[in-house]
């Protein structure tokens, strides 16, 4: 039977609702979901092959066993108990800072998140690591500290913005916003709105803004100093806003009153006249910021970051309509872990706290590689292939040999499993229950549970199912009353009761509740992650509650079921809540109450960051790398390592060298030839393609590539190009945008 089904997109975290035309357990199909309430029928060319994603050869059916250099299948009770007795091993030698776990949900599902931490914890490891705290986390940092909660980083209100400015965004390519494309267009040919864009290369937004300021790699902490100094020097910023809302204003303004930002910008590379009239109209309009990548792994990311915040303090576009707004969200992106809480652990080695409850991937091979006693000995890592996502593939690949024990759950057999001691089958996006709780959208709340639309072709568990398992061989799941079994096959109504029961009468219960709610209510849905979007609902706080009825849900008792029906009634997806636009500043979590604009910690660095210093370091290595190569490029041909088959891209130019056409010519290069790009972490070989995507001294490589499929490797892994030290000095984020190489022809 033919069938249309409504799911959404997991190949970015825009994860835009789609169609898919199932035919014989196979995606045969997809279009656009025209009924989805966020995507209203958007969707790029990745969403449209989500096929390539589903049906491949990689697909792992059963667990395995690597036995000398071989995998071997075995039963998912051999493999779990052996995981387990493994891990126990490990823990009563080495003691809990010897295991970390990484990854926990990606791009298209995080409902394995809560069951895979409730297991670390109980375990009596911090140690997370997360892709997020390989981009994100100098941005969650920043707003931790200047409004108390580190989950409550802002995200521009594109639809009351009238000037928006996009800083290292190639929203075209990148999204990171809903419907992107129709979004920047239509902001494009607005006569009354105005679309800057501030970026090294005449991107595809670049190329659609009103205002392009090319400004010279790894110079944004710069330029953004010199746009709060003008600003200030000229009178332009908000003093009532300030004086209303803002918090150790005085501590940091001396840090611009004597600050030369004509040389800045000199040193910037951008005229100094054109500046200044983008700094006065982001002073006086409904101004709003969107930094991403570009900022978030480049020189100075955090301290960046933070500039920005100022910035936008003192124009008064923090909290306000039109401007940088704290998103609603039904379940938050990570945890507030504030270093200065000597709870946090910091890691071993490389002194690196938590950001969001996460843990730099780039710090992870020297937290391995190292010989002190509590290195880290075990890692479980799921939905995650650090061995081409993260910096350094080969400090990760000695790194991992090292270690004792390393167990992967996905559902494909990717470099990162290869390398693995046991290789758990895992569900696929489109063969289970699952959701994300990205807060990209404002003011509305916006949850899509997508359900199975392709049945399972093995072995397969729900990665929920396997962490529970294995929760369960380790002993940390308490005794199940009988009686909460017979609930969970009665009612939820009567379910929810017997539960409140059972956690009143065994306080352990609650440190293990996703898992308890997994072997009962879970069963009985058939879906873990289902089973725990209803027991998440029955406990929202006030303000989800408050959020909920502005949308038409009924308070009460009940409300938490009726939002949970409505999702399950809905496949199309549907808007949980809407925020109070008119109180956003609610949301501020400082003591004061108010946007606390000092951070002691960062004004040697703030006040460091200098025409003539910059000017000096920009100069580094220019001789052994004259060329500032850019590790990683959204484009419409890459989906992080999601996509294995290269099928996908047959025929396309997916994995090339782009160099500007004067470069190629300086260096008597041509297109389509073999050259050799060489950093101080490695070599590859690639293709070169003359591209007026990139600048003149800088070259591109796409990230996702160097994957292994059926005995060929296609593109090249550019991670081999980066080093896992080359970071952000609080973050730990890599500075993938700003790293030093040189081209040359292969003899």
């Amino acid at each position: 039977m033919n069938e249309w089904k409504k799911t959404g997109c997991v190949l970015c975290a825009q994860n835009c609702g789609l169609e898919a035309l199932v035919e014989n357990n196979r995606i045969v199909k997809v279009r656009p979901d025209k009924d989805n309430p966020r995507s209203q029928g958007y969707a790029c060319r990745k969403g449209l092959n989500i096929a390539y994603y589903q049906h491949h050869d990689q697909r792992l059916t059963h667990p395995l066993k690597k036995v000398e250099n071989d995998f071997v299948p075995i039963s998912w009770d051999q493999a779990l108990t052996e995981i387990a007795e493994k891990l126990r091993s490990i823990m009563n030698e080495h003691g809990p800072r010897s295991l970390a776990f990484m990854g926990l949900g990606g791009l298209g599902g995080q409902s394995e998140a809560v069951f895979g931490l409730r297991l670390l914890r109980a375990l009596g490891s911090q140690y997370y690591y997360n892709a997020i705290a390989g981009e994100l986390t100098g941005l969650y940092w920043g707003y931790g500290r200047t409004v108390g909660r580190q989950y409550n980083a802002t995200i521009s209100d594109h639809d009351r913005t009238d000037m928006l400015v996009a800083v290292g965004w190639n929203g075209w390519m990148s999204h990171q916003t809903p419907q992107a494309r129709r979004y920047l267009d239509q902001m494009a040919k607005d006569p009354d709105k105005l679309l800057v864009v501030i970026d090294p290369r005449r991107s595809e937004t670049a190329e659609r803004a009103d205002i392009h300021l090319p400004l010279r790699p790894g110079t944004d902490a710069l330029l953004t100093r010199a746009m709060i100094s003008t600003i200030l020097q000229e009178g332009w910023q908000n003093q009532e806003y300030i004086d209303h809302y803002v918090s150790q204003f005085n501590q940091v303004k001396h840090w611009f009153m004597g600050f030369d930002a004509r040389e800045a910008c000199r040193v910037c590379e951008l005229d100094y006249d054109q500046v200044r009239e983008v700094s006065r109209l982001f002073a006086t309009r409904k101004s709003s910021l969107h930094a991403d990548l570009g900022v978030l792994m480049g020189r100075h990311s955090t301290l960046t970051t933070y500039l920005e915040i100022i910035l936008l303090a003192i124009c008064g576009r923090l909290c306000v309509p039109g401007g940088n707004v704290i998103p609603g969200c039904l379940m938050t992106m990570g945890s507030h872990s504030d270093e200065r809480n000597p709870k946090y652990w910091r890691t071993v080695a490389t002194d690196f706290p938590p950001i969001m409850g996460m843990y730099p991937p780039n710090v992870m091979p020297e937290e391995i590689n190292n010989d002190r006693p509590e290195r880290l000995r075990a890692v479980l890592i799921t939905s995650s292939n650090p061995l081409r996502s993260f910096a350094d593939t080969t400090a990760y690949e000695k790194a991992f040999s090292k270690l004792d024990l390393l167990v992967t759950i996905d559902i494909a057999m990717t470099e990162t499993a290869m390398m693995s001691d046991y290789v758990l089958p895992d569900l696929s996006a489109y063969e289970r229950w699952d959701t994300t709780y990205f807060p990209l959208n404002y003011p509305e709340i916006y949850c899509q549970m997508r359900r199975p639309i392709v049945e399972p072709e093995g072995e397969q568990l729900e990665g929920s199912e396997i962490l529970t398992r294995l929760a369960d061989k380790l002993g940390i799941i308490p005794t199940i009353s009988e009686s909460l079994y017979v609930a969970a096959r009665k009612s939820r109504l009567e379910y929810g009761q017997t539960l409140i029961d059972y956690v009143k009468s065994d306080p352990k219960a609650a440190a293990a509740l996703p898992f308890v709610v997994g072997k009962t209510l879970g069963r009985e849905m058939g879906s873990d992650n289902l089973a725990w979007m209803w027991a998440l609902l029955q406990n929202v706080p006030k303000d989800f509650r408050e959020n909920a009825a502005r949308v038409g849900f009924k308070p009460g008792l009940t409300l938490g079921d009726d939002i949970f029906q409505a999702i399950v009634d809905h496949p199309e997806g549907l808007w949980l809540g809407k925020v109070d636009m008119d109180n956003n500043f609610a949301n501020l979590r400082t003591e004061d109450k108010r946007i606390n604009l000092y951070i002691s910690e960062l004004e040697e660095w703030v006040c460091s960051i200098t025409p003539e210093s910059e000017e000096k370091q920009l100069q580094k290595n220019n001789r052994d790398y004259p060329f500032i190569l850019m590790a990683g490029r959204h484009m419409d041909m890459n989906a992080n390592t999601l996509m294995r088959n290269p099928e996908w891209n047959k025929g396309r130019r997916a994995c090339t060298l782009a160099m500007h056409p004067d470069d190629v010519e300086r260096l008597g290069l041509s297109d389509q030839q073999m050259v050799r790009v060489t950093t101080e972490s490695g070599t590859v070989d690639i293709e070169l393609e003359t591209s007026l995507a990139a600048r003149s001294g800088n070259v591109i490589i796409p990230h996702g590539f160097g994957l292994s499929f059926n005995g060929e490797v296609y593109g090249v892994n550019v991670n081999r190009l980066t080093k896992s030290t080359h970071r952000d000095l609080i973050a730990g984020t890599p500075l993938h945008r700003y790293v030093r190489c040189r081209v040359e022809r292969i003899s």
